[in-house]
């Protein structure tokens, strides 16, 4: 899986298909599977529901008006028309708009949504699993601590550039004056892979943002890339690995001396060490000389830096290294680097934001423990009693003691892509929604298994982007929460035009229902029944989809996964909405009906209109979970030209003549305007003044 860029080499093989490293990531991925996302099990619920309910409405309808006398031609007819009532047909194809149109709006927040339902998902996520560097810092190392033979040098200047100063006790000194800075600066560049190049009149690294740390500090000291190819010749590399969570090479110099310097994590170099540089001379590691470097180690963690450790070991000129073993043992410690990734300035509030809408943000990151809680005191991330947890601590824990454990930690440390999969399936135990953040290739297993994985648009490998769900552009952790209040007001948006759906298709069953049991002419046909259907109810419940978040859309907790679609009350708003809307229409119907018993026609165009204009009206309400008065009906301009423009359709099929014949119209009066207005109105705000005189 390694992509080759340059050289040439002789690899060996010792495994194919699923029994290499690749392999296994693959097995994981297959293993981690494709889960059903919470709106998809709710919207196939809803389908169940809904197929029994027409088709019992629809039995009952036929048998009803056949009891009553009517022909049984008209009565199927009028059956069938109200079991196509009671199916929101345009549910899916609005569902899909409302989540395409949220993925637009995503897309211009730096996020790319890569599976459609995903972005559902997110508005229910209680955790977010995140990586430290890049997502919550800048991912812009600057050295600006050495610590050697028990000194601590402080480094100015920031970015690429060669520039700044060495201080020491806070006096101005220079790098050659001491030989110990100098040994760790020029052997950090020296076991190096990456490269400063001027571009554009600008200093960019090309690699990575660690060694470009320790270039940048190097240079500071004179070590330029021409003085460092002049004097020295690399023979041998072992690359880094999160593993060994370190990296060596084997390097020559122009007087004929071979040495192994190598890189990486303190606490693996110091293990790895049998002798310290102290007093100019080496010196056998004692444990006082450990202390000595741990609490160094600890010191510059507390400041929030990243600390990496340089070590070296000389070796004979005809010594052959040729395995990890033979150069990564019997080393010298000589100090440390402590470079800092400055936290992104917008993280700290996004992470605010996210706790007041009850989601819990954990870091994971492969840095020292003292840095990751630093960093996450910085951010406001790590509470008082919040726990760290590193990946031996995470090694030596059973599966079942990670879930009674991970409630309180929030800060994951020393951890390897591996450990990751674990942590997921953790919170996913104790009946979290997670979403987790990767990069590499190794967290793709975690990634696939998250309810929303989350991949770098950055730093990301391709195999992270297609195990993820959610693409961040800008690699940043701010986007996530913008990301999380999209999510959350499409789902919103999507139960606001199941309500509105679901109570006008409730209304024109309750009106033929009524009708059939008080022995009453039906008051609407099944052409107009169909029209109320598909067309005045399409285009406000499109609208609908496009409505902006409430206020407090970010105060809310995430909503339970086990959540029904008709929870929090919309179940007995879509009723009682649909009960009212029946009942105006149906009492409209019958003023007219026995004003003149003989214009049966003109009284069903009343009840078809009423029945529009209910649901017109009551299109505002949907907009609010509390009441039509909480929201400004000019917030949503799409939803007032679908209205007007539903409000259009149906005068052209009420008042012109070609149309009058097809859907059994006639011209309604102006005079009864003013009964189809006020029974219009009566279901919405008889119910909206109710719940004001309560509130009062």
């Amino acid at each position: 899986g390694t992509l080759v860029t340059r050289g040439s080499g002789v690899g060996v093989v010792i495994g194919t298909g699923m029994n290499t490293a690749m392999g296994q990531i693959a097995g994981m991925l297959d293993a981690a599977g494709n889960m059903e996302t919470p709106l998809q099990r709710r919207l196939e619920q809803l389908g169940k529901i809904l197929i029994v309910a027409a088709l019992f409405l629809t039995v009952l309808v036929v048998v009803l008006g056949v009891v009553q006398g009517h022909e049984l031609y008209h009565m199927f007819l009028a059956g069938v028309s109200l079991a196509v009532a009671a199916i929101p047909e345009g549910l899916p194809a609005i569902v899909t708009v409302a989540l395409s149109l949220g993925v637009q709006r995503m897309i211009k927040q730096k996020s790319i949504v890569r599976k459609l339902p995903a972005v559902e998902t997110l508005g229910c996520a209680s955790i977010i699993c995140s990586d430290k560097t890049g997502t919550m810092t800048q991912n812009k190392m600057t050295v600006t601590h050495v610590w050697a033979e028990g000194k601590t040098w402080n480094i100015s200047g920031t970015g690429y550039e060669p520039s700044g100063d060495f201080t020491l006790n806070g006096e101005i000194v220079h790098a050659d004056k001491h030989p110990s800075l100098q040994k760790v600066l020029l052997y950090g560049a020296l076991c190096n892979t990456s490269t400063i190049v001027e571009k554009d009149g600008e200093m960019r690294l090309d690699g990575d943002p660690t060694e470009g740390a320790l270039l940048t500090a190097a240079r500071k000291a004179g070590f330029t890339e021409q003085f460092i190819e002049a004097g020295f010749h690399v023979i041998e590399e072992f690359p880094f690995d999160s593993e060994r969570k370190m990296m060596s090479v084997v390097v020559e110099t122009n007087q004929k001396e071979r040495y192994v310097i190598a890189k990486g994590a303190p606490d693996v170099l110091m293990n790895r060490s049998s002798h310290i540089m102290h007093g100019g001379r080496t010196a056998s590691f004692s444990a006082t000389h450990r202390q000595e470097a741990e609490a160094a180690i600890q010191g510059l963690a507390r400041q929030a830096l990243r600390t990496i450790a340089i070590a070296y070991k000389k070796v004979g000129l005809t010594e052959k290294i040729t395995s990890v073993k033979q150069a990564e043992t019997d080393l010298t410690f000589i100090g440390l680097e402590g470079m800092i990734d400055p936290p992104r300035p917008e993280v700290r509030r996004a992470i605010k934001e996210c706790r007041d809408a009850g989601i819990k943000t954990v870091m994971i990151t492969g840095d020292h423990v003292e840095t990751a809680k630093a960093i996450a005191k910085d951010l406001s991330l790590l509470p008082k009693q919040g726990q760290v947890l590193d990946g031996k601590a995470l090694d030596q824990m059973s599966d079942k003691e990670l879930e009674q454990t991970a409630e309180n930690v929030y800060v994951f440390a020393r951890v390897s892509p591996e450990h990751k999969l674990r942590i997921v399936k953790a919170y996913q135990k104790n009946g979290h929604v997670v979403a987790m953040t990767g990069d590499g290739v190794n967290d793709a297993p975690a990634i696939k298994q998250a309810d929303i994985g989350i991949s770098m648009g950055i730093t990301g490998t391709d195999v992270a982007k297609e195990a993820s769900s959610l693409i961040l552009l800008d690699d940043n952790f701010a986007t996530i929460k913008s990301a999380i209040k999209e999510g959350r007001n499409i789902y919103e948006n999507i139960r606001k035009f199941v309500r509105y759906l679901l109570a006008s298709n409730v209304g024109e069953i309750l009106v033929m229902l009524f009708a059939m049991l008080l022995a009453l002419p039906l008051p609407l046909v099944p052409i107009q029944i169909l029209w109320v259907n598909l067309v005045t109810d399409g285009l406000p419940a499109m609208a609908l989809g496009m409505d902006k978040p409430e206020g407090d859309v970010m105060k809310r907790k995430p909503r339970n996964v086990k959540e029904g679609i008709f929870a929090r009350g919309l179940g007995w708003k879509v009723i009682s909405r649909g009960f009212l809307i029946g009942l105006a229409t149906l009492l409209a119907f019958i003023f007219v009906y026995h004003r003149d018993p003989n214009n049966l026609q003109y009284a069903q165009t009343v009840a078809f209109s009423t029945l529009v204009l209910a649901q017109l009206i009551h299109v505002f309400d949907c907009r609010s979970e509390r009441s039509i008065f909480e929201r400004n009906p000019f917030g949503n301009l799409y939803l007032i030209g679908a209205v007007l423009s539903s409000l259009l359709l149906m005068l052209v099929v009420i008042y012109y003549p070609p149309l009058q014949p097809i859907f059994k119209t006639v011209a309604v009066a102006p005079i009864d305007w003013l009964l189809i207005i006020g029974m219009s109105a009566l279901p919405t705000f008889l119910l909206a003044g109710s719940l004001l005189t309560r509130k009062k």
